[in-house]
């Protein structure tokens, strides 16, 4: 079966469209577009690969698979395994119920794959900005040990929960960043606009005035002077410190620093720790063994600084230590994690602390940022206040001064 790239024009509303559609020949194709209400304009075979090329930069500009997207392609696909389809009917199926292009252009070109005899794991891997390391070594073990369609259920499970977990984290910033925002706004504003057309009035008196108004307007005139070289050298240490990261070194120096902040080294920590036991936790219930398992663990952490310890970690459980001793050599990963890994070691029942673990660490986190964000709205309104205060005694002050000189 091959993909067509088509033109037509939509019955009865005569809109144009376009996309790609799979049959087994040209003829085939024209007439299931007519099936759908379309007329065709235009049928060329194409191939996902080349497809996949010429719809390159519009994917990167606007085409990017959510993670709900994938979460719910990965459900489709295993209650269609489930019911008893063949791997390539159930990816033909799955593009008739998506449609979005570049999960579809990805589905196309898997399909193809596994259609020429590859594995659906492999050809998953030919995609690593759309499927992880994480999705691909499930796929895998759940390929290998014949229980795909319950690896599939738990990965879908794996990603509605991250994507939950996103949105209520982004939903809780979302305020605090418009208030900090329109306040920095507010504030440019003022210096830059309002203060230069007042004090310009106290500057005309020739009298004295006040240090507040005297810092005031030192300050506005410095930022209405010098605003392009304040610009640039904002601009210009973001992109130094972006190149930093770019290299191993700055990475590992940055990650490892990061650990140290208050307040957010420790809600990065339990990220971190909530998403080794969750993808540690997985994959063992997957059929994976240990080792293979840390590998993957290492690929999905965030932090260079934690996944150089990780190496050491799996040198330790390689030589037949138990996990938790090396982990906790590493002297970063916090006592709940080591005990629970130690439990759940001595009762067999390992996977399931695991997961018990990354939940704990999930909820408190969310509690964590519901407890900063609570704190930062009135930190923003009490610092808005403060400068709001200073710039009406700054302008009061001479107002003053000049209504008892009058007097």
């Amino acid at each position: 079966m091959a993909v067509y790239e088509y033109k037509a024009i939509e019955k009865g509303t005569g809109k144009a469209t376009k996309g790609m559609v799979d049959a087994d020949g040209p003829v085939q194709a024209r007439q299931k577009l007519r099936d759908q209400g379309l007329f065709p304009t235009s049928v060329r075979e194409t191939t996902a690969g080349a497809a996949m090329e010429e719809q390159g930069v519009s994917r990167r500009l606007g085409g990017r698979i959510s993670t709900r997207d994938l979460a719910l392609m990965t459900r489709q696909l295993a209650t269609l395994l489930r019911a008893g389809m063949p791997v390539v009917g159930a990816l033909a199926a799955l593009l008739d119920q998506t449609n979005k292009p570049r999960l579809r252009s990805t589905i196309y070109d898997i399909r193809d794959r596994v259609n020429s005899g590859s594995n659906l794991g492999d050809a998953m891997a030919e995609h690593p900005r759309v499927f992880s390391s994480l999705y691909v070594n499930m796929v895998r073990a759940g390929e290998a040990s014949g229980t795909l369609e319950d690896v599939l259920k738990r990965l879908a499970d794996i990603l509605e929960h991250q994507a939950k977990l996103k949105s209520q984290i982004l939903s809780s910033l979302a305020y605090p960043v418009f208030m900090c925002i329109f306040a920095l706004g507010v504030i440019i504003f003022l210096m830059m606009v309002i203060v230069p057309r007042i004090t310009g009035i106290f500057q005309k008196q020739g009298t004295e005035l006040p240090l507040a108004t005297k810092i005031l307007m030192g300050t506005s005139a410095f930022i209405g002077h010098w605003w392009w070289l304040i610009l640039g050298t904002v601009l210009l240490s973001y992109l130094s410190w972006r190149f930093w990261l770019s290299r191993e070194k700055g990475r590992k120096t940055w990650d490892r620093v990061k650990l140290r902040f208050p307040i957010y080294g420790n809600l990065h920590l339990k990220l971190v720790c909530a998403r080794f036991a969750r993808t540690l936790g997985t994959m063992l219930q997957s059929g994976l063994t240990m080792l293979p398992a840390l590998d993957v663990v290492k690929s999905v952490i965030e932090n260079a600084h934690i996944q150089g310890h990780m190496d050491d970690v799996k040198a330790g459980v390689r030589r037949g230590r138990d996990l938790a001793e090396p982990l906790r050599e590493t002297g970063i990963f916090p006592p709940m994690l080591l005990h629970m890994v130690d439990l759940g070691q001595r009762s067999g029942e390992i996977e399931d602390m695991l997961m018990h673990v990354a939940d704990t660490y999930d909820d408190d986190v969310r509690l964590t940022i519901d407890a900063v964000v609570g704190l930062l709205e009135p930190a923003i309104i009490v610092v808005m206040g403060l400068f709001v205060g200073f710039l009406v005694l700054a302008i009061l002050l001479p107002i003053l001064k000049m209504s008892s000189n009058i007097g």
